[in-house]
């Protein structure tokens, strides 16, 4: 090799790493997007691999997710049914296959849906035959039988195989599923059971929400009340807050207390409390007005109206006001 060859292959080595290098800073930049929600900003970096490399599962796979985020069901169907061709021994391709299927499902006539549903059972028990300890596979087939019709395959007795299934995976994800199926049964009592089996194994936010929410649904506020308070205490969470003056407001108990926790909402609320601050002022208004403060009333309303939304329950909230 001569002298001039070896500058040559030195000067287009010179030239294509800085663009690999770009490339490269590139799409670790749109994962990092990806990973801050900022799909808008991570999705064309991705489609641009992807022409370039279009087995790369991982790039599909961003790509399937990142389509189901923002419910365009076809696209991630066509991407996570690719991927689930090309690795039929991955579960969680499976499984979020299954997943973008059943929603697909859902956005559309039920009786076009019902096609969908051989699949996705098969999708679902695919991701859990593969993963013994997959938790979210086990999760959607509970949601699948409960929910599905018994005449198009669903059942009460194999959601529950499954809530065992994870009881021995996690414990508290068992307890709670027991405790869904029982509630969607209309069987409060063994849900309440459950749900608080859930709570001395876990002790998790959320299996005090599941809870509490419970008591609220069969007019047991006192005790969704109690339940709420003791997570607060627990687990000194902002929405906590927002769910007591919720149900003080619409029960009209306690009322001072739901006062003082909706203050304390409103005070400390940050986007991501997730129930916007103007529910916060609507449920004050309805305080004050279970307690006849006409005039209090209307100016947590008035406040409530200012939403750029379009706040339905304040307007009639408001005219139940002036009516006073």
């Amino acid at each position: 090799m001569n002298n001039i060859t070896i500058i040559k292959r030195l000067t287009l080595l010179l030239y294509i790493l800085p663009l690999f290098m770009v490339a490269q800073t590139n799409y670790q930049q749109a994962e990092e997007y990806f990973k801050q929600e900022k799909f808008s900003k991570a999705r064309p970096v991705f489609e641009n691999y992807i022409k370039e490399h279009p087995t790369d599962k991982k790039t599909q796979e961003y790509l399937g997710d990142i389509a189901a985020y923002g419910e365009e069901w076809d696209k991630a169907i066509s991407y996570y049914k690719e991927l689930v061709e090309e690795e039929p021994s991955n579960a969680n391709y499976h499984f979020k296959y299954g997943g973008a299927l059943g929603m697909k499902a859902m956005s559309i006539s039920r009786l076009r849906a019902i096609t969908y549903i051989g699949d996705i059972k098969r999708e679902f028990e695919t991701a859990a035959k593969l993963d013994p300890t997959h938790i979210d596979t086990r999760w959607a087939l509970i949601e699948f039988y409960i929910q599905v019709p018994g005449i198009l395959g669903g059942s009460e007795s194999k959601a529950l195989e499954y809530a065992k299934d994870l009881l021995k995976i996690s414990p508290v994800d068992g307890y709670l599923a027991e405790g869904y199926i029982a509630e969607l049964s209309n069987r409060p009592k063994d849900a309440e059971r459950y749900y608080k089996k859930a709570i001395e194994v876990g002790g998790s936010p959320h299996t005090y929400e599941k809870l509490s929410k419970l008591y609220e649904n069969n007019n047991q506020p006192d005790k969704a009340i109690a339940v709420a308070s003791k997570s607060l205490k627990l687990h000194k969470r902002n929405q906590l807050n927002y769910q007591i003056g919720k149900v003080c407001a619409k029960y009209d108990i306690d009322s001072q207390y739901g006062i003082e926790c909706l203050g304390e909402y409103i005070a400390n609320y940050t986007i991501t409390d997730g129930v916007p601050k103007e529910w916060a002022y609507y449920r004050l208004a309805q305080i004050y007005k279970n307690l006849g403060e006409k005039q209090l009333a209307l100016t947590w309303i008035n406040k409530a109206l200012k939403s750029p939304d379009d706040f339905k329950e304040a307007k009639k909230e408001k005219s139940l006001i002036l009516a006073m």
